[in-house]
Parts: structure tokens; C-alpha cells; sequence
């Protein structure tokens, strides 16, 4: 029988203690690493178009029934007063405690019929609350390809980029309708029906493409031919990892699942394997120490107090006064350059800082400091090309996240723990200058206008 979370956490003592030297490697993308080089493909989706495969790293739940609608309305703090067919939504789920439990991509496919796509942790919330509460829903799961046998249900194609639209209209010999940001269209290419999402990531104008996984190497072959002439660079997954550092989204937060008042059940319902891998500099016994709530993340404009959710009656509190601001962090490149020299030096040398993304377990939490005084915790860090700078994402008191504030970051893990990705080293502090989140002027201005396609 394969063991609970539950059984796994008493194994190691704590929460804390099984995270931390969990065995599981950070999220791995199951395609190629590179096509040309994570530099090239960065600058794509900036300079010409992007075409990033999302087939392969994200997990599917399809939810069916007459109850699927009121089931994820009782678990997000998003309204559904306007949810319709052919909609989608960033949906965001809290336990009890008002403490993140994740996020995902909604998709309102058809008369009660859904697909939450994402990583798996709301995911498996989700499904646990459906199996387990009063719903008349069905669930049908499709893994990434690192856990699934056989191909994907569907495959999923992201076009990034300046000529994006370009592309688009070449592929499908029209003109592209308008539509509205998260929301859905239909299109012919090559022959074969595709649904699109309008959609955007790191900042840029885009569409997101999906349907039944036998017509994915038609559609891709289209899609290269036509966007040929119009620069299209396929990425691979080195570059597609750090995507989310130029539009300040945050891929995986701790979960909030250890605590609250269904915790007991839930942790006996997970298998031990999903529990993932704690890494970064944050040291503490308790496990709310590393949660964070939808405000730190800069989810407030999605929590909507106009039904009740699991989780409300505490989020209407921290509501009230969020204690963390979403913000990025430029760290000092002679700082990261000395990290890296010092694997060339004697002694003992500071924590490996990978490129371009050098997250090394799952939850990545690393403490910031200002004169030695805690201020909040750095997530993701990584390289961005098209800014020519080495950054984190971050979540900050508000005293401490104003634009231009120096900061320390503290890199690398003391004592040292047994993960996979973790090598013999010592801790050093990188220095770091407060800015906003998204860094890049045009992800803070244009990512959610809520205009047409064909005018973006």
C-alpha cells in the first residue's frame, strides 16, 4: 500500500523534518532542456514569438457534474457570479486559516464540465474536498508525463511574443475575433478544430492553445511553418521554468495543508509522495512559518467576499491588514558573481546559484533581512535575460517593499540538508534593491488589460 503523508510525517518527526530532507527533486519539466540556448529563447517571447509547450509538466483534473460548479465555489476565494462557458480564471484556494493552499488555471469547458490545470497542489485539495463532501461530481485525472503512463489527454501550446497575433492570423488565414483577457476561442488550423485562451505570460501579449492530444503534432507542425518567417523560437524548458519571474507569478507557494481543521484527513488522504521538498534559509520548527496568504502573493484583487468559501470568515480578517507585499528582488551582481567564484577558492564555498533558475527544492523560502531584522521571505530567483538581471520574487512587510529599499537575502541552507540538489556549502548574504512586481514595465502595464486580441 503505498503510505499516507500522514505515516510519512510521523516517520520524520515534523512537517519541517520531511520537507526539508525530502528526497523529491524540484520540479522537473519533462521536455527538451534547450533548442538553441535558455538566453535565445528568453528574448523570444520579448523580441519575435515564443512557442513553449505546456503538454507534458502540468496536471489535469477534469471535474464533470452538477455539483462541479458549487464545489469550486465553496473551495476558491474567486467569485464565479460571471463564470461562464468558454471563460477561464486564475482560481485560489485557502484552508480554514485563510493560509494559501495554491492556485491553478480554471477552464469552464461546457455545461458542467471543468478542467483545473496546474500544479498539483490545489489540485489534489480540490479533488479530496469533491471525493470526500456532499457533491455529485466525477473526476478524471491525467498527471504530468513524469507520473502518467501513455500520452496526455490533451496537448496545450503557448504562443508568446510581439508577433503572436501575426502568427495566429497566418495559421488560421483570418483575422483574429476579439477577446476579452481569460476568455476562450475556437479556430480552424490545418484542418483541425483548437481551442485558444487568451492568455499571457512574462508580461506579453499571447494565446494559449489546447485540444485532443492526437492532433498536437499538427497543429505544432502548422504553427512552425507559418512561424517561420515571423522569428517563432521554440523553448525549452530551461527558459520556460523562468517565465514567471518577468510576470511575478509565484508556481509554488508551501501549501497550508499541515495545520487547520482538515489536516487530519486530508494528510491520511495524500500519498506521501505528494508532499514535495522544502529548500532555502528560513529555519524554523513550525510549519506556518513558511505559509503564506493570498495578500503576501498579490492575490488580493482576486479574493471576492461575495459567497462563502472554506477559509472566508479568516481571510475577511487578514483582509483587514495584510501583512506582506509581493515585490521583486535585483540582486547585486558582484554579490552573485563572489557566490559563484567561491566554488574556484579554497574553503568551503557558498550555495550553488544555478542559471537560469536557481530554485533547489519545491518551496523555495529564503529569509530577507534589513540591519540584521527579518522583513519577509524570497520564493523563485533566477536570471532574466531581457533585463539583464539576476532576480527573486519576493514577499515583504509593507515598511520594507517600497521600490529602492536595499535588502539582504540570505542564500544557502544552515546546517545543510539531504536533498538531492543540495551540495556541501555555507550561507552567504546577497545583497538586493526592492522593485516592483512585474520588474518588466510592460508586465505591469499591460498584462491584464482587459482589450481585444486583435489590439493587442
Amino acid at each position: 500500500m503505498t503510505e499516507s503523508l500522514a505515516a510519512a510525517i510521523a516517520r520524520a518527526g515534523s512537517p519541517v523534518q520531511l520537507l526539508r530532507n525530502a528526497q523529491a527533486r524540484p520540479t522537473i519539466f519533462p521536455v527538451t532542456a534547450e533548442f538553441s540556448n535558455w538566453r535565445s529563447e528568453q528574448q523570444s517571447w520579448r523580441q519575435t514569438v515564443a512557442l513553449l509547450d505546456q503538454s507534458h509538466h502540468m496536471t489535469d483534473l477534469f471535474i464533470r457534474g452538477r455539483d462541479a460548479l458549487r464545489l469550486l465555489s465553496d473551495l476558491g476565494v474567486n467569485s464565479f457570479a460571471r463564470f461562464e462557458v468558454d471563460n477561464a480564471k486564475q482560481f485560489i484556494a485557502v484552508n480554514d486559516e485563510g493560509y494559501l493552499i495554491g492556485d491553478a488555471i480554471l477552464f469552464y469547458l461546457g455545461d458542467e464540465e471543468f478542467d483545473l490545470v496546474g500544479h498539483q497542489m490545489v489540485i489534489d485539495w480540490v479533488q479530496f474536498h469533491g471525493e470526500t463532501g456532499d457533491y455529485e461530481v466525477t473526476f478524471e485525472r491525467d498527471g504530468n508525463s513524469i507520473v502518467r503512463s501513455g500520452n496526455p489527454t490533451l496537448y496545450r501550446y503557448e504562443l508568446q511574443g510581439p508577433n503572436a497575433l501575426e502568427l495566429m492570423e497566418r495559421v488560421t488565414g483570418a483575422p483574429v475575433p476579439p477577446t476579452r483577457f481569460f476568455h476562450m476561442a475556437t479556430f480552424t488550423i490545418d484542418g483541425v478544430t483548437v481551442r485558444s485562451l487568451r492568455h499571457g505570460m512574462a508580461g506579453q501579449p499571447g494565446f494559449e492553445l489546447f485540444g485532443p492530444w492526437e492532433d498536437g503534432e499538427r497543429v505544432r507542425e502548422a504553427l512552425l511553418r507559418e512561424g517561420e518567417p515571423l522569428g517563432l523560437v521554440r523553448v525549452g524548458s530551461k527558459a520556460y521554468s523562468s517565465a514567471n519571474l518577468e510576470s511575478a507569478w509565484v508556481p509554488s507557494p508551501l501549501p497550508a495543508i499541515f495545520t487547520g481543521a482538515h489536516a487530519e484527513r486530508y494528510l491520511e488522504w495524500l500519498p506521501a509522495t505528494s508532499a514535495g521538498s522544502l529548500a532555502g534559509s528560513l529555519t524554523s520548527d513550525r510549519i506556518e512559518d513558511y505559509y503564506v496568504t493570498p495578500y503576501d502573493l498579490g492575490y488580493g484583487r482576486s479574493v471576492a467576499f461575495d459567497h462563502d468559501f472554506l477559509g472566508r470568515e479568516a481571510l475577511e480578517r487578514i483582509a483587514q491588514e495584510p501583512t506582506r507585499v509581493k515585490v521583486t528582488l535585483i540582486w547585486n551582481a558582484d554579490d552573485v558573481a563572489a557566490a559563484q567564484r567561491s566554488l574556484l577558492e579554497p574553503g568551503l564555498p557558498a550555495k550553488y546559484i544555478d542559471f537560469p533558475k536557481a530554485r533547489y527544492g519545491l518551496y523555495q523560502v529564503d529569509r530577507v533581512l534589513i540591519d540584521g531584522r527579518d522583513v519577509g521571505i524570497s520564493h523563485d530567483a533566477g536570471y532574466i535575460t531581457n533585463e539583464q538581471v539576476f532576480a527573486s520574487l519576493a514577499s515583504l512587510v509593507p515598511d520594507a517593499a517600497e521600490p529602492g529599499t536595499e535588502v539582504v537575502v540570505v542564500w544557502g541552507e544552515e546546517p545543510n540538508s539531504a536533498k538531492p540538489a543540495v551540495e556541501p556549502h555555507r550561507q552567504v548574504e546577497i545583497r538586493a534593491t526592492v522593485a516592483p512586481a512585474p520588474y518588466s514595465s510592460y508586465a505591469r502595464e499591460n498584462y491584464r488589460r482587459d482589450t481585444s486580441a486583435a489590439s493587442s
